[in-house]
């Protein structure tokens, strides 16, 4: 899985705090990965993490789960629609519809980092990607900002370096427990525990599972210069754990604090 070689992740994403799925808080009126969390992350100065699944006509949306169940109330798979169709379901909490990456990068308009994190389309982290890589490499083409890209799935971080090689990459980390990871086979959560694929896919940095950062591959990849990043933090005291670690964190919940 030899790709181009890393992309040095930004400063931006080494000092400013990211809300995971923008500054999201429902009873605000402000749904997760909806454009009001992002206006609210954009105001309040964050960083900004969200989620890529594609629609029936292979439009980047800016969504978290495979089914729109939970976020809309309507079941269906996110990919069984196309855009307009996504687009025109209100998020519950509030007003907007699913958004497009293209409407949400015009939104943001390089005004704050921005980490997106493609959704694995293989369904067990295999080879059966490209199509998505590709079409978010098509849309970030000409976007002016902070911009990072990653997956769980390693064989999405190499698309990615083909689709968009000038683009930070990294790849989503974590302790891959059974538990966590019930739909996962053994074989491939034993596999990726290991983090094998950090230099083969070109990666600059890993977001790695907050519960987990004491892991001694982590400690390894730190060491060898790799960014290391972390989810999800849900309250200063977690930050300050994590901090001992991770350059950044990804948080939810709180107001995390600002650099000075």
């Amino acid at each position: 899985m030899m790709t181009a070689g890393p992309v040095p992740l930004p400063e931006a994403f080494r000092s400013i705090p990211i809300a995971h799925r923008a500054l999201h808080d429902k009873s605000a009126g402000r749904p997760e990965n909806s454009p009001a969390a992002f206006r609210a992350a954009i105001a309040a100065g964050y960083g900004i993490e969200c989620d890529i699944q594609p629609s029936s006509d292979g439009v980047p949306m800016v969504f978290h789960d495979y089914d729109t169940r939970r976020l809309t109330g309507v079941p269906g798979r996110v990919r069984g629609r196309t855009a307009a169709e996504l687009g025109a379901m209100t998020l519950l909490g509030g007003r907007e519809g699913i958004p497009t990456l293209e409407e949400m990068l015009s939104l943001v308009a390089g005004r704050v980092p921005l980490l997106i994190e493609i959704k694995d389309q293989d369904g067990a982290m295999g080879a059966d990607v490209g199509p998505l890589e590709r079409a978010v490499a098509g849309v970030l083409a000409g976007y002016v900002g902070p911009v990072a890209l990653m997956s769980f799935n390693p064989h999405s971080v190499a698309a990615l370096a083909k689709a968009a090689p000038d683009r930070p990459r990294g790849i989503v980390t974590s302790a891959y427990s059974a538990e966590d990871w019930p739909l996962l086979p053994e074989r491939v959560r034993d596999r990726l525990r290991d983090i094998p694929d950090y230099d083969g896919t070109g990666a600059s940095f890993i977001s790695h599972e907050a519960a987990d950062l004491g892991s001694p591959r982590v400690a390894e990849l730190n060491a060898q210069g790799a960014d290391v990043l972390c989810w999800t933090i849900r309250s200063p005291d977690a930050e300050a754990v994590a901090r001992r670690v991770a350059a950044n964190v990804t948080f939810e919940g709180y107001a995390a604090p600002l650099p000075a």
